[in-house]
């Protein structure tokens, strides 16, 4: 293991690894840092074709030191959008990997490392994926969960939950005052709290999307990143490794333009970018039906914001008419079925476009980051009577 220290994301204060950590003494999110040099003797281009394309080959870059609690987390696969965008707009589906989500990469990491630290008991709040995964893990380390999510969270991820044998609650509030509770509980030694950047380990396993997309890519990174925005864990771990992989030598310095995608309806991230704010303040009344970035107030908003700026992004909100149009749009035109977040990825990709920000011969990646099956969608299909039907007529 190449792990070196945590780090305060904010004033750099370091902490020792090997022990459980929430937030930083400053109450921000802890960052791992790892010996480069030492990860750079091992972990070659070559190294890695030879190893079995899963997440957990980029073992030098990774916090454990001990067997991975593992269901299978595949690399997942680039999909060009060619009828949809044309020939450089691509989709890395995250919908393949275990549980139907990306939340699969970093709660597999957290759970690994929560069991590596012998932590028994987890909890978290949740809009829906990421509850499932922790549940997923959790049975599969032996793990009591405990998830706690708003009501508007989608009913078969809630299910699902509980089918994993996570005690599951339904509150009547947002996801932010979900955390509250759970974070209450950690006070009081009921579980470890496992929410978004509340513990360091999540934003290890999903920064893999990045470290994937980039050997994909012949190790040259694309012109501009979508990426569905609530917590931001895979953003912000994105924008961490990409530094880690050109400091063990995989890449150069070239960066993609990163932008934050938000729903109108709950655009805490966009209002602060546009304000030029470092932090977002809470948004009131979140609503929209890509529940997954239904974030009001997120821990990590100040790095969201810095990763966007750095890259000279841009955080953009689109309305749940256009989500809902380009799900539709993808689906009949190209056979890809987003979830309603990823449907906000291609949206935001087609406003982009209109408004010049990205030109349609740029290489873009958008993330969808769930299964679109695990949604509700509109029944289209239309009924007949086998006994008076002509095909001719269908």
């Amino acid at each position: 293991m190449n792990v070196t220290h945590l780090e305060c994301s904010l004033t750099g204060e370091r902490y020792e690894s090997g022990r459980p950590h929430n937030l930083s003494r400053a109450g921000k999110p802890l960052l791992v840092r790892y010996d480069l040099e030492a990860a750079k003797g091992t972990l070659t281009r070559e190294s890695l074709a030879a190893r079995e394309p899963n997440m957990w080959k980029w073992r030098e870059l990774l916090p454990n030191d001990s067997e991975p609690v593992s269901l299978g987390e595949i690399e997942t696969p680039l999909i060009r959008l060619q009828r949809t965008g044309g020939a450089n707009l691509l989709v890395k589906d995250e919908g393949r990997l275990p549980t139907g989500s990306f939340k699969a990469r970093g709660l597999a990491m957290a759970v690994t490392m929560a069991k590596q630290l012998r932590i028994e008991r987890m909890a978290m709040p949740t809009n829906g994926n990421a509850g499932a995964a922790l549940a997923a893990y959790g049975a599969r380390a032996g793990m009591e969960t405990t998830v706690i999510c708003p009501a508007e969270t989608p009913e078969i991820n809630i299910i699902e939950t509980a089918a994993y044998g996570a005690r599951v609650y339904v509150a009547d509030g947002q996801i932010d005052e979900c955390g509250a509770l759970v974070g209450k509980g950690a006070a009081e030694g009921l579980w470890f709290d496992c929410s978004t950047l509340k513990e360091p380990y999540r934003l290890e396993g999903k920064k893999v999307m990045g470290f994937e997309l980039a050997e994909q890519l012949g190790w040259e990174l694309p012109d501009a990143i979508f990426y569905p925005t609530g917590g931001g864990t895979g953003l912000i771990g994105m924008w961490k490794g990409f530094d880690e992989l050109e400091a063990v030598g995989l890449i150069g310095s070239k960066r993609p333009r990163m932008y934050a995608v938000q729903a109108e309806g709950c655009a805490p991230m966009v209002r602060a970018f546009d304000r030029g704010d470092e932090f977002a303040e809470r948004w009131d009344n979140a609503a929209t039906v890509a529940t997954g970035i239904r974030v009001p107030k997120a821990v990590g908003d100040f790095l969201i914001l810095r990763a966007v700026r750095e890259s000279n992004g841009a955080a953009i909100a689109v309305s749940d008419e256009a989500i809902l149009k380009a799900v539709e749009d993808a689906a009949r035109d190209d056979g890809f079925l987003f979830c309603p977040e990823g449907g906000a990825v291609l949206a935001a990709w087609r406003k982009a476009v209109g408004e010049g920000l990205v030109g349609r011969d740029e290489r873009v990646v958008l993330f969808n980051c769930a299964n679109g099956n695990k949604y509700p969608l509109p029944d289209r299909s239309k009924r007949l009577k086998l006994g008076e039907a002509r095909p001719e007529a269908l």
